[in-house]
């Protein structure tokens, strides 16, 4: 029997719910106070909450705690402390004190810092971000309370991906404030909302272990498509396996207990593919949350002897993994800012926040694009079945008809859906949305939202929500400061709004994004066509981009520039990595394997004619000769790649250029050393094969 979801929901969390219980009245008002207006935290209040959580992680089975946070490499970072503490006469008694709630010291020296930190300088600090709350990690070393944190050096720069999120909170919450009270508006708080859905993927954990370069790099280097992948659309949506569904299952069990709104699951376009959705949360919180399934994705498909991959692009030929973003901004009274209402064209204050994010994307599309990139999205953006490398904004056709009417001088009226009618005569009319949804958009508006559809699925979605509040903060601050001074709200809100529709209708665009067409069109428009992670990066350190982050004290020149050398870093190592595994793999397990058929090919030959009999043996004799063909050409591409990889790795001194070497060098001999591989694995014995193919890693869970 289940237990039920209302009762497990939140059960390991520090909520709300549990320090109204458990605080003394003064105490949770304080601390309400702290999170609802970023005031700082008394030390005696801080105290009396560090002791009811521990007494609540205790009461649970918590042994240790640690200060969660979210280091530049992606993931997430703990370190375990015991509560018990010693006592003189040989006794110990367990306590937890306000001091080490707020502060924790880590070491950091071993994280990315991208030289905001030397080697020799080990010191950072952990800091409670009580706007997130605390929870409890069930595993097999016990109960761990878990403190969500921000992390930062010892000389105040921000080491994590937390620190610029909740600044970038901060600013987009000061900005939309302005803008609201210039409307008469009585909200004191202004949040993001963002609720991320994620694609992964599910295969049989033995058959995992003997994939060197899915252990090592999370992706398949090598691998002949099957007969059979994505071409039937018989697996989206399709009944979820027994074996899949227990694992959905605990899975959502197990994030109900940590406060992650689990509330859709199913399966993706690709065999093996599948997704998960939250409800929307606020985004630090959300950010958290995406970080936790993560992890227990990875965690919980290990006890099913399944391994979860979550990398952008695991198979090459079937569909990659995207985690879409969907943002939002909403007030403490509870109003959605990007709500249209039934009739749009007659809520102005809408249509002011509408063209702020339309602005703000066109202004800052480099930016847009850096944020939702890694090494892995490299493969997936530009596909048919990603949004291209090219950023625009799918509007649909009552908002575009509505900015239409704004460019031509009045606002009369607002297209809408009408019913559905499905033609059978027992189905109901359905109420028909006023207007269609576009897969092919990188960033979508979608009925009171948008959907950032380009960000990796690997990716951490702290660097795409802290672009995108960041920005769209600063075309509010524009905004406000001519409203605040208008003699003529209502002349100055239309004169705002139709000059942000002449000067940025570029970036909206509501057809097919996959087409060739399109490429021309958006050049024509003067739109960024970033290819690569790599040509991406520099957009961090532009004048434009310090500039925009110090204004609203996000990110510091320092720490962007930071940034821009961790992120190069990251796509050289990880690039680095791959080419090794490769040259790995095909030479000490294809190359063997391949010279195992081909002697066992000619032994076959020489053997039946030393029969004496008249066999035609032109078949054999035909194989041999192409597969000892394409395994000389493998040698040559195996050394290739060497000399490539090696030539990248004595670059030093400037990281862009040997990232680039990577890219368009090192990735290209990969490239050619794959498609020898796979051909071969068409012409080789299978039994010979050294690893699963596709077939039986894509199919076989």
């Amino acid at each position: 029997m289940c237990a039920n979801p209302i009762e497990q929901f939140g059960s390991n969390v520090f909520n709300e719910a549990v320090m109204k219980e458990r605080l003394p009245k003064n105490v949770f008002k304080a601390l309400k106070k702290t999170i609802n207006e970023g005031l700082p935290l008394e030390e005696t209040v801080a105290d009396v909450v560090a002791n009811a959580m521990k007494d609540w992680a205790v009461e649970k089975g918590a042994t240790h705690y640690t200060h969660w946070f979210q280091p530049m490499t992606g993931i997430t970072a703990e370190k375990h402390d015991s509560f018990l503490s010693p006592k003189a006469d040989g006794t110990a008694i367990v306590e937890f004190s306000g001091k080490e709630l707020i502060k924790g010291e880590p070491d950091a020296s071993s994280f990315p810092s991208g030289g905001l930190r030397a080697t020799f300088e080990a010191r950072g600090y952990t800091a409670w971000d009580c706007t997130s709350p605390a929870f409890l990690k069930e595993d097999t070393a016990g109960v761990t309370l878990c403190i969500p944190t921000a992390f930062v050096s010892y000389t105040g720069e921000a080491l994590d991906k937390k620190t610029p999120l909740l600044r970038s909170m901060e600013a987009i919450n000061k900005q939309a404030l302005r803008v609201l009270k210039t409307f008469g508006s009585s909200a004191s708080k202004v949040i993001t909302t963002v609720g991320p859905e994620q694609e992964y993927f599910l295969v049989d954990r033995n058959l995992f272990k003997q994939r060197k370069d899915l252990v090592l790099t999370g992706r398949t280097l090598f691998g002949a498509m099957p007969a059979k992948g994505q071409e039937l659309e018989d697996h989206y949506f399709g009944t979820i396996k027994e074996r899949i569904a227990g694992f959905m299952k605990e899975l959502d069990k197990e994030l109900w207990k940590l406060g992650v709104t689990a509330k859709t699951k199913h399966n993706e376009v690709a065999p093996a593919q599948h997704e998960l959705a939250p409800i929307f949360g606020t985004t630090n919180v959300a950010t958290d949350h995406n970080q936790l399934v993560m992890e227990m994705l990875q965690k919980i498909a290990n006890r099913h002897g399944l391994t979860c991959l979550l990398h952008e692009k695991p198979f090459a030929g079937v569909n990659g993994s995207g985690k879409h973003n969907n943002w939002s901004l909403s007030t403490d009274e509870g109003q959605n800012l990007l709500e249209p209402g039934t009739n749009p064209h007659e809520n102005i204050q809408f249509l002011v926040f509408l063209c702020a994010v339309i602005k703000a994307v066109d202004e800052y599309q480099d930016l847009m694009r850096v944020s939702a990139s890694n090494a892995g999205n490299d493969h997936r953006l530009g596909a048919n079945e990603a949004p291209p490398a090219i950023i625009s904004i799918f509007l649909g056709d009552q908002l575009t008809d509505i900015l239409e009417q704004l460019k031509n001088g009045g606002l009369k009226s607002s297209k809408q859906g009408g019913q559905l009618l499905a033609g059978v005569s027992s189905l109901p009319a359905l109420p028909k949305d006023n207007t269609d949804r576009n897969r092919t958009s990188p960033f979508a508006f979608t009925g009171n939202k948008f959907e950032f559809r380009m960000v990796a699925s690997s990716l951490s979605i702290a660097g795409p929500n802290v672009v995108l509040n960041t920005i769209t903060a600063e075309i509010l601050s524009q905004i406000a400061d001519e409203l605040e001074k208008a003699t003529d709200f209502n002349a100055k809100v239309e004169e705002i709004l139709r000059g942000i529709v002449n000067k940025h209708e570029r970036i909206i665009f509501n057809g097919n994004g996959y087409s060739d067409e399109w490429v021309v069109e958006a050049e024509k428009r003067g739109l960024s066509n970033i290819r690569s992670n790599v040509e991406a990066v520099p957009a961090l350190i532009t004048e434009k981009a310090i500039e925009v982050f110090e204004k609203h004290k996000v990110l510091s020149k320092v720490e962007l520039e930071s940034r821009y050398e961790i992120l190069l870093e990251q796509y050289i190592k990880q690039i680095n990595i791959e080419a090794l595994t490769m040259i790995e793999m095909a030479s000490r397990q294809i190359v063997p394997s391949v010279i195992n058929f081909t002697t066992s090919l000619a032994n076959s030959i020489n053997a039946i004619k030393s029969t004496g009999v008249n066999a035609d043996l032109s078949a054999q004799e035909d194989l041999l000769v192409v597969v000892s063909s394409l395994l000389a050409t493998m040698n040559k591409s195996i050394a290739t790649l060497q000399a490539a990889v090696a030539k990248a790795a004595d670059m030093h001194g400037d990281t862009y250029n040997q990232a680039l070497a990577y890219k368009d060098e090192v990735f290209a001999a990969m490239n050619a050393l794959r498609a020898v591989a796979d051909e071969v694995e068409t012409k080789v014995d299978a039994t010979l094969w050294p690893f699963p193919t596709y077939s039986e890693l894509l199919f076989n869970v």
